[in-house]
């Protein structure tokens, strides 16, 4: 762990039992912004773990909250990184895939609760609305909080988020509309689980609903391309997203 971050594993009481997560702050006194970052389905491992200190490193207090919890503490699975790498991943999505359904809107919004509630006690955390960003399955978590939570966020962001904008009636874009922070979606390119329609849905919402927000396509990026230990993994395309996510993050939360 760089010496410009602490960070620490934390257990949060949540809506159905006791949620393992990974905090990690500045070193410097604070207090500093926090920022709620949604774990894609591949859970809190060391590369998310990284991904949330490079965050820190720039001025931010990060809760990465096991959402998985009810099925168990992290890693979600004991042979994820050689299922991540294998050619066929039809068997890891086959045991993710009732640890995805099991964190339902009315489930997440209960667990939001105690996130916040997290952020909000600890002493290092400057008094305010936070920022949150969500990866994969983690941008319909982030898009739902932004709306459902419009006090407590500021700012809030999506990276090849999928079924963010569905034609069932608990869509995350039907939450989204009542944000009032400022949004960010980056989309994947030719992403099954974000198709045009979709996008389209979405950014029709937040305009008719006058939300503050910027849409983008990743051109070329596939879905779970900010990942590193992910086989899509793209660079360029990553480090296009951290600039993105740092100049939201910095206009709106930092003083």
């Amino acid at each position: 762990m760089s010496a410009e971050v602490t960070a620490e594993s934390i257990d949060i009481a949540a809506a159905e039992g006791t949620a393992d997560a990974f905090f990690v702050r500045p070193a410097s006194a604070g207090p500093h912004p926090g920022v709620l970052l949604y774990m894609d389905a591949y859970g809190i491992r060391p590369a998310l773990e990284a991904h949330a200190a490079r965050l820190a490193a720039g001025g931010y207090c990060v809760l990465v909250p096991n959402v998985f919890y009810r099925h168990g503490r992290s890693p979600v699975l004991e042979n994820l990184e050689q299922l991540m790498q294998s050619e066929d991943r039809s068997a890891l999505f086959a045991q993710l895939g009732p640890k995805i359904q099991a964190v339902t809107p009315e489930g997440a919004n209960a667990d939001a609760t105690a996130w916040l509630g997290f952020l909000r006690d600890r002493a290092e955390v400057r008094d305010g609305p936070i920022g949150t960003v969500g990866y994969c399955m983690g941008g319909r978590f982030s898009l739902r909080l932004a709306g459902e939570f419009p006090d407590a966020v500021s700012a809030a962001a999506s990276f090849h988020g999928a079924g963010m904008a569905t034609d069932q009636p608990d869509s995350p874009h039907l939450a989204a509309v009542h944000a009032t922070g400022e949004l960010y979606i980056g989309h994947a390119d030719n992403d099954r689980g974000m198709d045009p329609e979709q996008m389209g849905r979405l950014t029709r919402a937040l305009a008719e609903a006058h939300v503050r927000h910027t849409v983008e396509l990743y051109v070329g990026a596939l879905h779970g391309w900010t990942q590193t230990d992910a086989q899509v993994y793209d660079e360029a395309a990553t480090e296009r997203h951290w600039s993105r996510l740092l100049e939201l993050f910095g206009r709106v939360l930092q003083p």
